[in-house]
């Protein structure tokens, strides 16, 4: 994985960031949507912050979980923390697939193998999925609307689950993978990241953290709700039920269609369910929009950006890292296991030692 690539990508990605800003405060109306930002009561921004930081922490605690399913029991917790808030950078790629830089991190720190850690950001996604959806679930009912939306991502999942518990089905694509003449090398690395998705995805695994991510992303429902606090509107449950029903959706919708962090969808989808849910004006369904962009997705990339600096920075200070082989018939063994992967030091050794 290039650094550099990446920084250049990150750079893309903030230059339609901006354009996205410029584009959505032109279709609120400039002058009307600067008068909203005025008019904000920004002494709850501290507030709304902190909710979505208690979003970043919790999926923390999930990254770190699931790193203990495969094996990864002796990371220490500071360069685990750093890993995780260094994807954070990276969410502004498309369906954040560019959070695999955890798995280059952990590779180079620890020495796992990054086809082992790959599937955690599937499961991560599929969790928060899972989560979103079922904050959203009240207003599906009360408001219906976007059940069709529902639907899709649904059966998309449920067929994804099959797979990847579905032993014999997944064995017979691997089989048919080893016959293509160019894929066929590469058949080995499939069967791992599939060993590893298998256990990351068990139904213990899947239902305690789709559990905590409902928890997780409550935050950041509650952080919109006192967005829309902050531009005047009454407290009330039905605010509340709308507010858990419009972000998710519109975050799930800015990750299904893998635009860089959602951008452009997750604004377009929030601004406009504002107006037909809760009839708010354009100008002021901008604004809310651009604040709560602001607390979910742009200052987690400064945080993650500040996080990706310190680990940058411990890399070119310390000697590289290879993986160290693992003895076929021990990882057969581990794998086998429903449980997890085994227990292990890390999986490196110095070059040269």
């Amino acid at each position: 994985m290039n650094l550099q690539k990446l920084r250049g990508r990150l750079l893309l990605s903030v230059l339609l960031g901006a354009a996205v800003f410029v584009g959505l405060s032109a279709y609120g109306d400039f002058s009307d949507v600067v008068e909203g930002l005025e008019d904000f009561n920004w002494w709850l921004l501290p507030v709304i912050l902190a909710l979505t930081c208690i979003n970043y922490l919790l999926r923390f605690v999930k990254w770190d979980f699931y790193l203990h399913q495969i094996g990864v029991r002796d990371l220490p917790k500071r360069d685990s923390f750093l890993m995780f808030f260094s994807g954070l950078a990276m969410v502004i790629t498309p369906g954040k697939v560019g959070e695999w830089l955890k798995s280059y991190l952990l590779r180079e720190v620890h020495g796992t193998p990054f086809v082992r850690s790959a599937p955690i950001v599937i499961a991560e996604r599929l969790t928060d999925t899972f989560g979103l959806l079922i904050l959203a679930t009240a207003g599906l009912f009360i408001f219906g609307r976007a059940w069709q939306f529902f639907v899709v991502v649904g059966v998309t999942a449920a067929i994804f689950l099959f797979l990847a518990r579905h032993r014999p089905a997944m064995r017979a694509i691997l089989r048919l993978v080893e016959r293509l003449p160019v894929v066929s090398r590469f058949a080995h690395l499939i069967e791992e990241f599939y060993e590893s998705t298998h256990v990351l995805v068990s139904p213990r695994n899947l239902l305690l953290m789709t559990a905590l991510s409902v928890v997780s992303w409550g935050g950041e429902v509650l952080a919109f709700y006192v967005t829309l606090l902050a531009l005047g509107l009454d407290a009330t449950g039905l605010l509340l039920l709308q507010a858990a029903f419009i972000l998710p959706v519109a975050t799930v919708a800015g990750a299904v269609l893998l635009t860089p962090g959602g951008l452009g969808v997750a604004e377009g989808g929030i601004t406009g369910l504002l107006q037909v849910i809760v009839d708010m004006p354009k100008s002021l369904a901008t604004v809310a929009t651009l604040v709560i962009r602001f607390a979910t997705l742009w200052f987690g990339v400064m945080v993650g950006m500040g996080a990706l600096a310190i680990m940058t920075r411990r890399l070119t200070l310390q000697p590289s890292l290879e993986v160290a082989p693992v003895p076929g018939a021990a990882a057969d063994e581990a794998w086998g296991q429903e449980s997890g992967a085994p227990v292990s030091g890390p999986a490196a050794r110095r070059r040269g030692a």
